[in-house]
């Protein structure tokens, strides 16, 4: 790829995550020569943009190859910043041909901004190889996403379409498919026959930190649930293809996603939350809707949790019970396979024989597996205890993973369309119905496991909120 057009530079997510990401990326030699530019719609000056690039590149330089640091520094001299009004008819396409092709644009931009700008585009206006790259949600309802990818596939080909989930790093997505399909005694259990449920758990133990302005017209269903973790359910879930390529990989997913749903009523397969005044990480956090930003009359959720049934032979009954909040006590980014417990337990053992647990960790990526064994000590009574595994780790930051495929033009973890308009499928009725007042809205104080009455908040043996023994880090959402 000759050039990276990263549209909406000035915002949080480019310099938070974003430039981060490409920084790391570049530090491996890997894209040399690559023309960085950032477009946005705040005038920003030459010395500002500039003091972005070199706080994002600066963690990456420490630790660069030699060609990596040469190229850090060259794109902290050579790029450039334009101020740029991506739904003024011409305005992107003309900044597009000014660049060396093929150029990947990177759509760092709210949905809509993203649809106006596209809709303004004419295929006949891009270079050869132009890749579009759009940042979720990918339209707000089932229709919505079927418009936009109706406008993207008019433009490029759906290959050279780009719909960005960055918590799908390759690495996370290929330990749990090497789990999964290159072990003989798992795979044979892996089914409605020997699991109980599957939960999918990504609790954060921050409030908003200044996003009032996206996550209270969006809520945890939308910003976590509708995209991340039903994207996890269905590598989970999925059926082993017969090679690690896009179109297997991505057939897969969508085979998944199209056997999925939340069954009415949503009283009993939903529930959702607010969070209220609390204690978090030692300083005081105030209601949610007196945060600066929130507007009480949407009813946004903090804390959403939905139950997802999947019509299919190998996972008929089992619930895949997915939740996602803020605020809560104990970060915790992992999914919970829960096995049925054994048929029979001969008389004469001793202690509590529990169901064993396979834990899949998300940043860091670990696996614990819970097993009861014999003793210590006593021989007849059973104690639980966990084995422990780190599982491989990258080189890049998630974004950078992201930016490799984009610009290298693999689109094996992108959100393929017709994924994209299956994800809001499944939640569009649920949404509805919380538009509507049928679920209520429960709360929980900040800094707490969540509401007391949800079976997800419970508390573990040892008094601790559940889930992974270790510590767990890496960026948020």
């Amino acid at each position: 790829m000759r050039s990276l057009l990263i549209l909406g530079a000035s915002g949080d997510l480019t310099g938070r995550l974003l430039f981060p990401g490409l920084a790391r990326l570049l530090a491996t030699g890997r894209h040399a020569g690559l023309t960085v530019v950032g477009a946005g719609s705040e005038d920003w000056t030459t010395d500002q943009w500039s003091q972005r690039v070199h706080d994002a590149t600066e963690d990456s330089l420490k630790d660069a190859t030699d060609a990596g640091r040469a190229e850090l520094e060259r794109i902290r001299r050579e790029s450039t910043y334009e101020k740029l009004d991506v739904t003024a008819p011409g305005a992107l396409a003309g900044e597009i041909a000014r660049l060396p092709a093929p150029v990947a644009v990177y759509f760092a931009l709210p949905p809509a901004v993203s649809q106006k700008a596209c809709s303004l585009l004419e295929a006949s206006e891009l270079p050869e190889g132009t890749r579009l790259a759009l940042e979720k949600p990918f339209g707000s309802s089932e229709a919505s996403a079927a418009e936009l990818n109706n406008t993207l596939r008019q433009l490029v080909p759906e290959s050279q379409i780009h719909r960005i989930d960055h918590f799908l790093g390759k690495g996370t997505v290929l330990n749990i498919l090497g789990l999964r399909f290159a072990n003989n005694f798992l795979e044979p259990v892996w089914n409605r026959d020997h699991i109980e449920k599957v939960e999918i758990f990504f609790d954060e133990d921050l409030a908003l930190e200044g996003r009032a302005g996206y996550y209270d017209r969006a809520g945890a269903l939308r910003d976590m649930i509708q995209s991340h973790l039903l994207h996890v359910l269905a590598i989970i879930a999925m059926d082993a293809p017969a090679r690690l390529d896009e179109r297997d990989l991505r057939d897969g997913i969508s085979s998944v996603l199209r056997a999925a749903r939340v069954e009415a009523p949503f009283t009993g397969s939903t529930r959702r939350a607010r969070y209220t005044a609390g204690n978090l990480a030692s300083r005081d956090v105030p209601d949610y809707t007196s945060e600066p930003g929130v507007d009480p009359s949407r009813g946004t959720e903090t804390l959403a949790e939905i139950t997802v049934t999947l019509a299919s032979w190998r996972w008929a009954g089992v619930p895949f019970i997915l939740r996602s909040g803020k605020a809560l006590g104990t970060k915790r980014k992992e999914a919970v396979v829960t096995f049925k417990p054994v048929p029979h337990l001969p008389e004469g053992f001793r202690g509590v024989d529990e169901p064993n647990r396979l834990r899949i960790g998300f940043g860091p990526d670990v696996l614990q597996l819970d097993v009861d064994v014999n003793g210590p000590g006593d021989v007849l009574n059973l104690n639980r205890v966990t084995l422990d595994a780190d599982l491989g780790e990258t080189d890049l930051l998630p974004y950078g993973e992201v930016l490799d495929g984009v610009l290298n033009g693999d689109p094996l973890l992108s959100v393929r369309g017709d994924t994209a308009e299956s994800c809001w499928r499944v939640v569009e009725p649920v949404l509805n119905a919380w538009a509507a007042d049928e679920v209520p809205m429960d709360a929980y104080p900040a800094g707490s496991g969540g509401p007391a009455g949800w079976a997800t908040s419970a508390k573990g043996e040892d008094g601790t909120e559940g889930g992974l023994k270790g510590p767990t880090s890496g960026d948020d959402a």
